[in-house]
Order: C-alpha cells, then sequence, then structure tokens
C-alpha cells in the first residue's frame, strides 16, 4: 500500500483544488477537540398551427401483434424501474453491516482467498483477505442475491458508458462498482440529505464539478455528465491521499474524516486500521464495494444468470432540442413508452426539455426512433408549438366540481401506471399534485381531472355521470376504420381539435395497440 502521509502541503491543496467536501451532513463526527482551520475546511463545511398536416407515413410503425408473457415481464420492468426499494436496500446494507460468521458451503475460505488475490493483481485497490470481508461478501451471497441479480441487469446500461469516461479521466475502470453503492443505479435517486443522482453528489459539490441544477434540469442525475464530474473528484482525492481506498472513503464522508481517522489511529493508513475511526457509514463503504466487485467479477460460479438489460447504452442516440418539448409528447408522437423515455432523460426533473440560448439540451431515443424524429422533425416542433396555443387557456380546475377524483396508490403503482389508467398525460398528474420527482409513496393520494375519471378506476369514490360526459356522450360521432400504418397519434392528426386521449376515450382503449381492420368512434 501506498503510505504516503497527509501533509500540510496536500491540506492546502485540498482546500485550494476542492474547496469543501462532498460531505453530507448526518455523516458529521462529534468531536470536542479544538480543529483547526485547515481541518474544518477539509470536513466539508464551506467558508464560505392551429392544425397541421399529418405526419407522413414514416413518423407510423407497423403494429404487430404483442406476446402476453413477454409483456408482462415489461410491466415489472417498469416497476423496477420506478422502485426506490434497490436503493435503499444497498442503502441499509451499508449502514448496518454486520461481522458475523455466515455458513456459505459454496465459498470455502482458502477459495475466497485465492480470487481476492487474482482480483488484486488487475486493481490498484487494496484487495486483501480478512474476516470482516468476508462475512460481507457471503452475507450478500446468502441474502442479497435477487438484489444483485437485478442490479446485474441494471449494469448492462450503464456500464458501458461509466467504463468510457472513468477511462478518459485515467481513473480505474472498477470504480464502476461504486455507483452501486452510492445509489443502485437510480439516476434519481435522493438521500435523506439531498445527496442526488447515481454519484450522489451533494448540491455544492455538484455546482463545483460542473453540475447544473435548475427548477426544470439536475444534472445529478445525467448519467455521463455526473459521471465526468465523480471522475474528476475521485482523481483529486487520489492525488491528494495517494492511495483508492482512502480516496473512496473520502468520497463517502469528507477528506476531513480520514485525516482525522488518520491522526485518532495514530498514524495508521490502511483503510481497515482507519475504520473504527471513520464514521459508521463510511466504516462499512469499502467492504460494501468490495464485496459487490466480487460478486459481479465471480458471478457465474456462484449461479447468476448472465445479465439481460432492456436497454443498451450503444443502442441509443440524442437530439438536440430546438423548442421546449416534455417527455409525454415525444412519447405520444413517437409511440414510445414514457418509461422509457424517463429511463433514457433522467435529468429532466419535470419530463420537459427546455429551450434556452447558449444551452445544448439533448433528448435521448432508442436509435430506431432518431430517423423518424430527425425526418419528421419539422412537423413535431408544429405539433407542439399546436398543443401549446391549445393549452394557453382554462385547465381542468374548471371541472374540478364535476370531474376531479382522487386516487389511491397503491403497491406496485407508479406514475405512467396511473396516468394510462385515467388516460391523462404523466406531467398533467404531476403538476396537478405538485410532484417534482416520479418517486409515489403507497397510500398518497393523488389528485386527477379526468372527464372519465370516475369511470376508470375501481380504487375512487363512485361519482354520478357530470355534466361534461353528458355532453360528450350527446355527441355526434363518426367513425373511422383503422388501415396498415395507423396510429393513434396519426389518427388524431386526421380529424381537427381531436388528440390521442380523445380517441383512447372514445373507443375504451387502454394501450397503444390498434389492430387494422379496427372501426374508431370519433366525435364530430
Amino acid at each position: 500500500m501506498n503510505k504516503k502521509h497527509i501533509t500540510l502541503t496536500s491540506a492546502l491543496l485540498l482546500c485550494f483544488s476542492i474547496g469543501f467536501a462532498q460531505l453530507k451532513p448526518d455523516e458529521k463526527q462529534s468531536n470536542n477537540i479544538k480543529q483547526t482551520k485547515i481541518d474544518s475546511i477539509l470536513d466539508g463545511n464551506p467558508t464560505g398551427i392551429k392544425t397541421i398536416e399529418p405526419i407522413i407515413d414514416s413518423l407510423t410503425i407497423k403494429k404487430l401483434e404483442d406476446q402476453q408473457e413477454a409483456s408482462a415481464y415489461d410491466e415489472k420492468w417498469l416497476e423496477e424501474l420506478y422502485s426506490n426499494t434497490l436503493f435503499d436496500t444497498i442503502y441499509e446494507s451499508i449502514t448496518d453491516i454486520k461481522y458475523e460468521e455466515v455458513e456459505l458451503p459454496e465459498l470455502s475460505t482458502d477459495t475466497l482467498k485465492a480470487r481476492l488475490h487474482k482480483m488484486s493483481a488487475k486493481t490498484p485497490f487494496n484487495i486483501e483477505y480478512n474476516p470482516g470481508l468476508e462475512s460481507v461478501i457471503k452475507s450478500y451471497l446468502k441474502n442479497r442475491k435477487s438484489t444483485m441479480q437485478r442490479l446485474m441487469a441494471l449494469s448492462e446500461y450503464y456500464f458501458p458508458l461509466f467504463e468510457k469516461e472513468l477511462d478518459n479521466m485515467d481513473v480505474p475502470l472498477e470504480i464502476k462498482y461504486l455507483a452501486i453503492v452510492e445509489s443502485a443505479l437510480k439516476p434519481r435517486a435522493k438521500s435523506r440529505v439531498g445527496a442526488t443522482g447515481l454519484w450522489q453528489f451533494m448540491y455544492p459539490t455538484g455546482k463545483m464539478y460542473g453540475l447544473n441544477v435548475t427548477s426544470y434540469v439536475d444534472e445529478r442525475s445525467d448519467p455521463i455528465k455526473s459521471t465526468i464530474a465523480a471522475s474528476k473528484y475521485l482523481a483529486k482525492l487520489y492525488e491528494i491521499f495517494g492511495d483508492w481506498d482512502l480516496a473512496l472513503a473520502a468520497y463517502n464522508s469528507g477528506p476531513g474524516n480520514v485525516s482525522k481517522a488518520i491522526r485518532r489511529s495514530g498514524g495508521y493508513q490502511n483503510y481497515w486500521n482507519l475504520r473504527p475511526h471513520l464514521p459508521r457509514e463510511t466504516a462499512g463503504y469499502l467492504p460494501a464495494f468490495l464485496a459487490t466487485m466480487y460478486i459481479f467479477e465471480y458471478a457465474e460460479e456462484h449461479g447468476f444468470k448472465k445479465a439481460a438489460s432492456q436497454y443498451r447504452y450503444m443502442e441509443t442516440d440524442t437530439i438536440h432540442v430546438k423548442q421546449t418539448i416534455s417527455l409525454d409528447q415525444v412519447a405520444e408522437m413517437m409511440e414510445l413508452p414514457i418509461e422509457e423515455l424517463q429511463f433514457l432523460n433522467p435529468s429532466y426533473k419535470l419530463d420537459i426539455i427546455p429551450y434556452v440560448e447558449g444551452e445544448n439540451y439533448t433528448l435521448r431515443l432508442p436509435r430506431h426512433a432518431i430517423g423518424k424524429f430527425v425526418t419528421n422533425e419539422k412537423e413535431i416542433y408544429a405539433h407542439v408549438q399546436a398543443e401549446l396555443d391549445k393549452r394557453e387557456k382554462p385547465m381542468p380546475q374548471l371541472f374540478e366540481q364535476e370531474s376531479r377524483t382522487t386516487y389511491k396508490v397503491r403497491s406496485g403503482d407508479y406514475l405512467g401506471k396511473v396516468a394510462r389508467k385515467y388516460g391523462v398525460r404523466v406531467s398533467d398528474i404531476k403538476k396537478w399534485n405538485g410532484l417534482r420527482s416520479n418517486n409515489l409513496r403507497v397510500g398518497q393520494n393523488l389528485k386527477i381531472y379526468s372527464r372519465n375519471a370516475s369511470a376508470s378506476s375501481t380504487n375512487s369514490t363512485p361519482k354520478t355521470e357530470t355534466s361534461v360526459s353528458k355532453a360528450i356522450a350527446s355527441t355526434d360521432m363518426k367513425t373511422y376504420k383503422v388501415r396498415q400504418g395507423d396510429s393513434l397519434w396519426s389518427i388524431s392528426q386526421k380529424f381537427s381539435g381531436v388528440s390521442v386521449d380523445d380517441i383512447k376515450k372514445w373507443n375504451d382503449i387502454s394501450g397503444t395497440h390498434l389492430i387494422v381492420g379496427t372501426t374508431l368512434k370519433i366525435s364530430k
């Protein structure tokens, strides 16, 4: 191990280069001993249209029959993307690590020692066997196998982009496993003290490393930008401590706590010797990181199935937006699930991509959708403007007494699922309920404004037919027969003032799938 001592020079380097550390408020240790000003800084305390022509057929895609079992898998995957269970589980496993002996016949101590030795030879981390690390590894394998399997699936998307940015900064590629420990690969993960994103940046540290936060955008949740920032920060910490184990500890609790632990230990600089003097979470931080690395490296030997993700980073691409546009609108026009777009564009807090002079905000899409978007860009933006023009008038609040309903969130619910249930948009639900994230709590009440809201849900209180729905029911209807290549969006564009939601309501359609030859009712 590199036993570089922390000197006043390195401390001053930190003061001027980093400013203050990425230290979370609840991680500070109490200290009755008077600290120097340098310690204070190191500890993380700052000193401081109207109508448009239908889009050409290239915007539509051929309709195919879905496979029910595969569709059920998709639904489970979407729930996975919205769930915070992984993040909570990982956080608890770090703060509550117990170094107790674990019986696991499949992994003998000698085998583990040999494997750790091989790992250490391939990485600059000091991976040395000790009973505590053995306990954590075996505990993860015995009690968290399903969690690790799910993380392996998510890693298929994130690890390639992590490795690219880490390599650019000459940071060990194994650092990619740190994002699992920090956020369970949830780009919108937010800790109890406000640390956000895959790499859990606090607001000041994020700003210091170029991560912009506005009402619309939080770049701490941008996978690429946050990885670049994390790489720079970790490289600086390694420059100070000269040891990757200590750099990780400093990333978690702040360089000040690491330097104090060195002092209190009498000058030791091996992480395992410093561990009793570190904050509780940091004490479990490196063991969790090394255990995760081991399980991923020896996944096949422990019976993990080859990870398969629904999304691959290399199969996506970006488009610079030329006008403010919502993910709802993109999902509708490109016939993509809103959850897929949210997964690919996690830094947009309100699911709106703003157009700001001087900023280059991008929309990430699956590659198969890029061509359709670019080919029909003019028409897409025209439709967005037309929607904006139509919306500049009193909105559903006008019908509050007639069409408002309340939905109580159940286990497994997420915004896209609730939106489809009522035929409304995710962005509308967020707006009506003042939501700034996609997170929902079981038992939470959501206000829903929908013309057929009471009829759409068995979870809401039955209501009498409203005057609005009566008016709709008495309106003359015409019909339209679905043709090859039609989509809900392209059909809506053939009729002035008709939206996708209207067609879905009039025909009791819950998804976007259309069958050629089906007759649809369209209001005049």
